[in-house]
């Protein structure tokens, strides 16, 4: 619903702000509201004028309902009351994702390559690009092959400006039949492992990847980034490709983290925020966290990983967007290079991409 109100509100020329108060504002003044459905709703704020939250409060008293229900009834009604309009004030640009987090083995080709099936089932045209070294992503679709092959241009290559050929031309399909022609994987390569080096001689790094990538943003409508296990200049054009543009709404392209519930995956995110914030800061420009996710959750393991689980949980600033099981089909459809939606299609994992993916397709 939060996001649906920030669409809502950037389509009619206000900020968040201002449509929760007039949200509220109606809500005063309409008996009789039907509940809403609240279920897994996730903690978010805003500013309201003071006094404000008292009065609201003691509304929601009155009424007999929770403050979580009387805020979903008011941007409910509000919701219902400000249709998008029939054109869009602002072209906005292709949805830039990336799955970032410098520690390894949290899932970060599991959930690029989950939400990326998930989008393109749906009918969305979507580019995977795997920016990891390591090249997991692209093995575990099938494609490792092209790794490792002589005499072709590469990502690195057409970041650095010594490409000559197209970079249309690197892009590869997946044709299953479940994501219509409209899932392609931008390959690793085996020089991505001299990225940082060779970028540290490119004018203006931050923005190469920005620039090797702009020529395929017409064709797709949402681009994700398997991001590097690795702080630096490589996490740095990365980081920069997916800050908000001029005129973009908030929370729409941005970073998504994998976590475990352990406290290494603490650190690492305070590490990751750390250099995104540094960016923003010498960048002068906005990246939005998009949230975490928590993967490979088992309860079973003991009181220390259900804790840390509380403490994500408690996060708001990046939100929770999900909590993963530790189940074995992912690892299985990994290990056999077969996309994740078309060996498992009805496990939970396939449904928590959907759902993931319909919050970046908002």
């Amino acid at each position: 619903m939060r996001r649906h109100l920030k669409i809502r509100a950037f389509e009619h020329g206000m900020d968040i702000q201002d449509a929760a108060e007039h949200a509220i504002k109606a809500w005063y003044e309409t008996e009789g509201l039907a509940e809403v459905d609240t279920e897994g709703a996730k903690t978010w704020g805003t500013f309201l004028p003071v006094g404000e939250p008292e009065r609201f409060k003691a509304a929601c008293a009155r009424r007999g309902v929770t403050y979580v229900q009387g805020l979903a009834q008011a941007l409910t009604l509000w919701l219902e009351g400000h249709p998008s309009p029939s054109a869009p004030l602002v072209k906005q640009p292709v949805v830039r994702v990336i799955v970032a987090n410098q520690k390894g083995g949290v899932g970060k080709t599991f959930v690029s390559s989950g939400i990326a099936q998930a989008l393109a089932e749906a009918g969305h045209r979507v580019l995977l690009v795997d920016y990891d070294p390591q090249g997991h992503l692209t093995a575990e679709l099938g494609f490792e092959d092209l790794m490792y092959e002589d005499g072709v241009e590469t990502l690195m290559m057409h970041m650095d400006g010594t490409a000559r050929g197209d970079i249309h031309d690197l892009l590869v399909a997946l044709d299953e039949d479940v994501f219509g022609g409209r899932l392609h994987l931008l390959p690793a390569s085996d020089d991505a492992f001299l990225r940082d080096v060779a970028l540290s001689k490119v004018s203006f790094s931050e923005a190469a990847l920005e620039r090797a990538l702009e020529p395929l943003e017409e064709d797709y409508d949402v681009i994700i980034i398997d991001g590097p296990p690795s702080l630096g200049l490589n996490m740095d054009t990365a980081l920069y490709y997916v800050r908000r543009r001029e005129g973009e709404l908030e929370d729409r392209s941005g970073v998504i983290t994998p976590v475990w519930a352990n406290r290494a995956c603490h650190r690492a995110v305070r590490l990751l925020k750390a250099q995104k914030d540094d960016l923003c800061a010498k960048g002068r420009i906005q990246i939005d966290y998009l949230g975490l996710i928590i993967n490979a959750y088992d309860s079973r393991r003991g009181k220390l990983v259900q804790n840390n689980r509380t403490e994500w949980d408690k996060s708001s600033s990046p939100p929770v967007l999900a909590v993963i099981g530790d189940l074995k089909e992912s690892r299985e459809a990994a290990d056999g290079q077969v996309p994740l939606l078309v060996y498992v299609p009805d496990s939970e994992h396939a449904q928590v991409m959907r759902d993931l993916a319909k919050e970046l397709a908002v």
